[in-house]
This record gives structure tokens, sequence and C-alpha cells, in this order.
């Protein structure tokens, strides 16, 4: 298995403790976490229970996070690893910060960004998909089978 490979597992793997984090507080299992020349500088987990906000996703707590420990709006030289799909509103302000990479686990077939059908993310951002799909994926059934 190349390094690549390697490096993305293990940075989903980070973003999934986030999620499991979220899943026993009672917010929807998404983890994310910020990652500039291999190094986390932000981990996230959706928050919208808790502060009873909307805009409380673990996308956008990750980009805050990564945004003052480095100073800057802009993420262009990081790469965003999260558990599920971005959202519209997650995907806009990934495009805003000019995201060097995203790296995603599941689709979100209801909500996910790719639902529009076109690309949300800035045109130098590239995707990735699919890493570790089955836990990431598993983690929200369990979490809205014990809702049910």
């Amino acid at each position: 298995m190349n390094q690549h490979i390697l490096n993305d597992q293990y940075f989903m793997r980070e973003a999934i403790k986030e999620a499991k984090i979220a899943f026993q507080d009672g917010e929807i299992p998404i983890g994310a976490v910020v990652v500039c020349q291999d190094r986390i500088i932000a981990r996230a987990h959706n928050l919208t229970e808790m502060l009873n906000d909307m805009t409380a996703h673990a996308e956008m707590q990750a980009i805050t996070a990564a945004s003052n420990f480095l100073g800057s709006k802009y993420l262009n030289e990081c790469s965003l690893y999260v558990t599920v799909e971005p959202c519209v509103m997650c995907a806009g302000a990934i495009f805003w910060t000019q995201m060097k990479r995203v790296v995603y686990g599941t689709a979100d077939e209801k909500r996910g960004c790719s639902t529009t059908g076109v690309s949300l993310f800035h045109p130098r951002t590239t995707l990735t998909f699919g890493v570790l799909e089955e836990e990431c994926s598993r983690l929200m059934k369990d979490f809205f089978a014990a809702k049910r």
C-alpha cells in the first residue's frame, strides 16, 4: 500500500475519533481534522446540539480552529479530512478557504454537496472520497438506529 493511502487512512482515523466523541455527546457523529505539512493543526466534531447552532458542523469548527492556528483565513496548503461528505454550507466555507484537498469517508446521499450536481469546491481543491468508508458509514447508521 502506498504512503499516500496510508496517510489518508491515518488522518481519517483521527477524524473518526472526533466523530465518536460527537456520538457519545448525542451529536450527529461527524468528525474532522485539518492537516498542514503532515501535521494535524485542528480537530473538531459536530456541536450543533450543544451550541444550539445549526452552523456548528465539524467542518466549520475545524476551519475556524485551523484559521486561528495559522493566523490566516486561507487554508490553501491544508487538507480537510471529514468522516461524511460536506453539506452545501460547509462546501461553501471550504471554497472560501481555498482548501488544497478534501478527503471524506462516506457520502451523504440526502444532504451532501454532490447532490447539487455541480462542484462547490474551489477549482484548485482536489477531492478524495471513500477513505475508511465502511467505518464512517457504520457510525452514522448506528447513531440514527439508536435514535429510532
